[in-house]
């Protein structure tokens, strides 16, 4: 049996790799320096985050290694919380972010939620805490802060940042990057972009999207037809990489429940609220690319004939999709048993996820 993170077995020890923790009294993960705090005692298992504060959580100033698993938990899990704290990867000392993302999208949930849920990356056991398994190896040092960028304090932050050091990476080892995004309301036939190109050697790892549908102007009809794309190494207007629909890009189909999977899954499907939160990971599917990588959603609605007469009736105008400017047509009576897509607008944010072949994005 092999560890996939580490290239080795379970059963021996790496010549020249040691194992280091990184916790709130002992953020530099010094040798017998951690649990010392009030005698020995448990004095310093968490520390408060005030508005505008930044806190380094790991930190190693030079030499190889690689950060293996990520656990957090907060006093307080609100939204506001969870979109306020912000998370900030850094590698080899460089001075701008690989990872620069709301601490509770990097943590796989979207829109400031929490659930609980396992998958390949992350998990949240009873949707109380926070975990990460992703490796992210570096070659000289690396520095991992958090900041509050919110107006409300947080009395407790509780963390461990569990790491090696002094792998020995090759030439071919990347480095984890995340991007993170969001539109309060996408425009109409541009599709929304979960991940701007990048150029460059790595491998796309997945994402995962948030969505709150617009109820005022769409009810409570389904939002999601649009195809996701993955334009790779020199894809200009279509993609080589394209899915069907955004239920099928997370391996379910005809809409969104809630289930989690370890590389797909809908951990929010609030259809009362029109809120869902969702993620894909390509695992044992992986994209690579060589060249350069773009990653976008369309956001294409749907209607039964019975939702086109709700539209009728509130008098809104919806534009079909295809290239031909062209609008629902309430008037003939034979359209009127048609399902038939639109275009529309709704909330999307995301976190996607990368490995690279260099320590900034550039």
């Amino acid at each position: 049996m092999r560890n996939e993170t580490s290239g080795s077995p379970l059963y021996t020890v790496p010549s020249g790799i040691q194992t280091r923790w990184a916790s709130p009294e002992n953020p530099q993960a010094a040798k017998g320096a951690g649990g010392h705090a009030n005698a020995g005692r448990k004095g310093a298992p968490c520390f408060p985050l005030a508005p505008g504060e930044c806190k380094v959580l790991a930190e190693q100033a030079s030499g190889s290694g690689t950060i293996r698993r990520i656990w957090s938990t907060l006093n307080d899990r609100s939204p506001e919380m969870l979109r306020g704290l912000r998370l900030d990867f850094y590698w080899d000392g460089c001075g701008s972010p690989a990872v620069s993302v709301p601490f509770g999208d990097f943590f796989g949930v979207g829109r400031g939620h929490t659930a609980a849920f396992e998958c390949e990356f992350f998990s949240s056991p009873e949707g109380r805490s926070f975990n990460c398994y992703i490796p992210m190896p570096y070659r000289s040092g690396m520095k991992v802060t958090v900041t509050n960028t919110g107006e409300k304090q947080l009395n407790m932050f509780f963390y461990d940042i569990d790491y090696t050091v002094g792998d020995a990476h090759g030439e071919d080892v990347l480095y984890f990057h995340a991007h993170y995004a969001h539109l309060p309301a996408t425009l109409l036939r541009q599709d929304y972009e979960i991940l701007p190109k990048v150029s460059g050697i790595g491998r796309f790892l997945g994402t995962n999207v948030g969505v709150k549908a617009d109820q005022e102007r769409y009810f409570n009809v389904w939002w999601g037809e649009g195809e996701f794309k993955l334009f790779v190494d020199g894809d200009s207007d279509y993609p080589t990489l394209c899915g069907t629909g955004t239920e099928d890009y997370i391996g379910t189909g005809w809409e969104l429940g809630t289930y989690s999977h370890r590389y797909q899954g809908c951990t929010v499907a609030d259809h009362e609220r029109m809120e869902f939160c969702f993620y894909r990971y390509h695992v044992p599917d992986p994209v690579y690319f060589h060249q350069d990588i773009r990653v976008t959603a369309q956001q294409i609605g749907t209607t039964s004939p019975e939702q086109r007469a709700q539209f009728r009736q509130a008098g809104t105008v919806l534009r079909c999709t295809g290239a031909e400017e062209r609008y629902f047509d309430y008037v003939d009576e034979a359209k009127q048993q048609l399902w038939e897509n639109f275009e529309r607008s709704d909330d999307w944010s995301s976190c996607a996820y990368f490995y690279l072949n260099r320590p900034e994005r550039g």
